[in-house]
């Protein structure tokens, strides 16, 4: 089912678009389920293992359109200080200024721009990733896992995919080097989305 269509141009677009109806009925807002979901990441350490994460903490609206899927929009809000890695030593050292620095810049945000249909149930959600002052594009490679009504009656719909990063981009440049050479953490994150959003019900006037 497509739910994210090409970017829409303007001149190139086609007169008309057969809608298929239970992608129609997507259209609204959704708010994702902090409960039911995951924001997470994996970083190679010390050169041989991975640790992997992931922040407790964030908001964040779905705007579909499935009559004009290249018209969907998202976006998230994440809380720094909710990382959390399994260690609390790591955790309390990510949030300081070698890294996030939370207590400055508390807040991680995603704002799209466009969307791709990549094929299938595949779609690309092209945006802007803040972390602490720092704004750059990111493209996020999803997976639409479908709609289905939950047993309280919500509307959900599903999406699941990642993105690479590099964190020095964003600033995040603290490192130390390995006596047998390499460094204790590669610059290379995976981000790593598991979203499940509810429809938000229509304003009554």
């Amino acid at each position: 089912m497509a739910l994210f269509g090409r970017k829409n141009d303007g001149a190139t677009a086609t007169a008309t678009r057969e809608v298929d109806p239970a992608l129609a009925a997507l259209t609204g807002a959704y708010t994702i389920d902090p409960s039911h979901s995951k924001i997470g990441f994996s970083v190679r350490h010390a050169m041989v293992t991975n640790v992997h994460g992931a922040f407790t903490e964030f908001e964040g609206t779905l705007d579909l359109n499935g009559t004009d899927p290249a018209h969907s929009s998202a976006s998230i809000v994440v809380t720094i200080a909710s990382v959390d890695t399994g260690a609390p030593d790591r955790d309390g050292h990510l949030r300081t200024a070698d890294f996030f620095d939370a207590e400055q810049f508390p807040k991680m945000t995603f704002t799209s721009t466009s969307a791709e249909e990549l094929g299938g149930d595949a779609y690309r959600i092209n945006g802007d990733l803040t972390i602490k002052d720092v704004t750059k594009p990111l493209s996020i490679d999803l997976e639409f896992n479908g709609a289905a009504t939950d047993a309280y009656g919500n509307e959900r719909v599903g999406f699941e995919g990642g993105a690479t990063i590099l964190r020095s981009d964003w600033g995040l440049t603290w490192n130390a080097a390995l006596e047998a050479g390499g460094v204790v953490v590669s610059d290379k994150v995976k981000l790593l989305f598991d979203i499940s959003a509810i429809k938000t019900a229509p304003e009554t006037v």
